[in-house]
């Protein structure tokens, strides 16, 4: 663990970015809420902080204690990071005049390997209302824009760097370039961060951890379960029993299609058809937070039934992230606001009595198929767009019934298999329909309809934690509106999604 960085996270809605442009220079970094350090920061070999919505200058900005970080290891302090530094290190923090905010650049670069091969003129990201008026004690000025005259400083003294624009964000051109030169060249980190390393670290560790332990895991047919099940399964081999459980929520055919692509992978998997046993307990339940809850209860109760089937099991493999994490547990360390219950995080009942071994936890959905690829797992599989544990109750707006699930699944596999007819699957992070508790008003044959309408949601993003509508070929969307008005009986409009993440989020429930 010397080869890793440690982000404080003091509440920036950046804070994952910069995690991930640390991730693409193929070195390895966590995220810890600033006041939850690390007690052990010896595996650390540089630390950055990050930016906030608070102000220093505030009660109840965030303050941690940095004795054991500064001078002690090189600090990249970014925007309110900078600004922390400086208040409480004899400088001067006060208001703007006016909001900094949006592009600026650099007309000033006094000389430095911090800025090595960045060109002057060069444009950057700025978000805060906070400015550096006197910089702290023994800091030299080293960069200042048109509007921000102390845009970065350092302090050779103790191998601290502050800046007052994000490197991070896209807009700062040379952002990556920045981050390497501190991270590479200043703190002498290697970027030896790769999908093989990790496979090999994670392998060795899961061999060590679990011994000749029994691992039970519920594949959900996504490329988190899959990748995780091949990664334990290269580590204890047939000791690994993965479960595939049929909630009567997936995709049309899914259930089939999936048991026999695990078959051609070797892994010893049980598939578990509990249709009934979930529509059952979803019926006439309309609450999103309920039908989750539900769905996870049952799905625990059914997996509980057939993990006592295998002997002497000891443990939980499941396929949680790190944006499963991030967002389960907010930036100030303390309880987030519910957007959603995540189907991965939050532990289990205490009479399943196994421990819990979570081989992604720290990678981002990139990274996991990434990672995937390196294990040589098929393309179509890591291809699949991520798919909500829920299923289709999450895309079904009210009550859930046998009846609405085959009306969705039809109208989803028209999209679906349209998408990949006319080669835009892979241009798309996630996709799906929606089917809407409203009736509308149509015309066929002549004769008054009064029938569903369903939303269909095609998104673009990275890892989920932002996403942005996709824009589909007008004559695209014609063809499957009306595929699915004549083919799916019950539906006579269909209407397409354009909102992003955020303000809205993905799912529509």
């Amino acid at each position: 663990m010397q080869n890793n960085v440690l982000i404080l996270d003091f509440g920036s809605q950046y804070t994952q970015l910069i995690a991930r442009r640390v991730r693409e220079l193929n070195i390895f970094c966590e995220i810890k809420p600033f006041n939850h350090l690390p007690e052990d920061l010896s595996g650390y070999k540089a630390v950055i902080l990050s930016g906030s919505p608070s102000s220093v200058r505030s009660d109840t900005a965030p303050h941690p204690d940095l004795s054991e970080i500064k001078g002690k290891k090189p600090v990249l302090a970014i925007c309110y990071g900078a600004q922390y530094i400086a208040h409480f290190g004899g400088g001067n923090v006060a208001p703007s005049n006016t909001r900094e905010f949006g592009r600026a650049r650099l007309t000033h670069i006094t000389p430095d390997p911090f800025f090595r091969d960045v060109p002057r003129d060069t444009q950057v990201w700025m978000s805060h209302s906070d400015t550096i008026q006197q910089l702290p004690g023994g800091a030299k000025l080293l960069a200042s824009t048109h509007d921000v005259e102390n845009a970065a400083y350092v302090i050779e003294s103790e191998n601290l760097y502050g800046i007052q624009f994000h490197p991070e964000v896209y807009h700062t051109k040379e952002g990556k370039r920045i981050l390497k030169n501190f991270l590479v060249d200043i703190a002498g980190l290697e970027q030896t961060w790769t999908p093989a390393a990790f496979v090999e670290t994670t392998v060795a560790g899961l061999k060590e951890q679990i011994g000749e332990d029994k691992v039970i895991l519920g594949l959900s047919g996504g490329v988190d379960s899959t990748v995780a099940a091949v990664l334990l399964h290269q580590a204890i081999g047939e000791h690994l029993h993965c479960i595939f459980v049929n909630n009567g929520l997936l995709r049309k055919h899914e259930y089939e299609e999936v048991l026999e692509q695990y078959k051609h992978m070797g892994l010893n998997v049980k598939g578990v058809d509990a249709s009934a046993r979930f529509l059952d307990a979803l019926k006439g339940e309309d609450d999103p937070e309920k039908k989750r809850k539900i769905i996870g209860r049952v799905f625990i109760e059914v997996f509980d039934d057939e993990a006592h089937k295998v002997e002497d099991a000891r443990w939980l493999g499941q396929g949680t992230i790190y944006p499963d994490v991030i967002e389960s547990v907010s930036a100030s360390g303390g309880p987030s606001a519910t957007i959603k219950s995540h189907h991965n995080v939050g532990g289990l009942p205490d009479f399943m009595k196994l421990k819990v071994v979570e081989p992604l936890k720290m990678l981002f959905k990139d990274e996991v198929r990434r990672v995937g690829a390196s294990l040589g797992i098929p393309d179509e599989r890591l291809g699949r767009h991520p798919f909500p544990g829920p299923g289709l109750a999450i895309r079904i707006l009210g009550d859930v019934s046998p009846e609405k699930v085959a009306i969705l699944q039809e109208v989803d596999h028209l999209f679906i298999q349209g998408l990949r007819d006319w080669g835009l699957y892979d241009q798309i992070w996630q996709a799906g329909a929606i089917l809407l508790p409203v009736h509308s008003v149509g015309v066929m044959g002549d004769e008054r309809t009064y029938e569903k309408c369903v939303a269909l949601r095609a998104v673009e993003s990275t890892d989920g934690m932002t996403a942005d509508w996709v824009h589909l070929p007008y004559e695209f969307l014609q063809k499957i509106s009306n595929e699915i008005i004549n083919k799916v009986p019950g539906v006579n409009r269909v209407v397409y999604d354009i909102s992003s993440k955020p303000p809205a989020t993905i799912e529509w429930e």
